[in-house]
């Protein structure tokens, strides 16, 4: 698993979506599930 250190270049991906869970926020992404990202 690949994971970037800044959200905000994963949120341009195609098919990235931003997701909060307890209170941290992940980058999810179907099209490519390499891309994921936590914050928080």
């Amino acid at each position: 698993m690949k994971v970037r250190n800044s959200l905000r270049s994963m949120k341009s991906k195609p098919g990235a979506q931003v997701v909060r869970r307890r209170g941290v926020l992940f980058v999810v992404n179907k099209k490519n599930p390499r891309f994921k990202a936590r914050q928080g």
